[in-house]
């Protein structure tokens, strides 16, 4: 999915957000499983990330220096 294209007000699913994320499918649906994986909604069988969410996720996860606590 090209980054470049999406609204910040549109959904995907778990495939599309592991990689705007740059994680694999697995990697996330364990996360979403164990907790401290991005917001997500499930409002009907399929599970959905909001790009903002996905964004603000990442933007939580920022680091200067692999000494940065965690």
């Amino acid at each position: 999915m090209n980054s470049q294209h999406i609204a910040t007000n549109q959904y995907m699913g778990t495939a599309d957000a592991a990689g705007y994320v740059g994680l694999g499918v697995s990697t996330l649906e364990k996360l979403r499983l164990t907790g401290g994986g991005p917001r997500y909604s499930r409002p009907i069988k399929r599970v959905l990330y909001s790009v903002r969410d996905l964004d603000e996720w990442l933007a939580s996860h920022r680091r200067r220096s692999t000494s940065d606590a965690e």
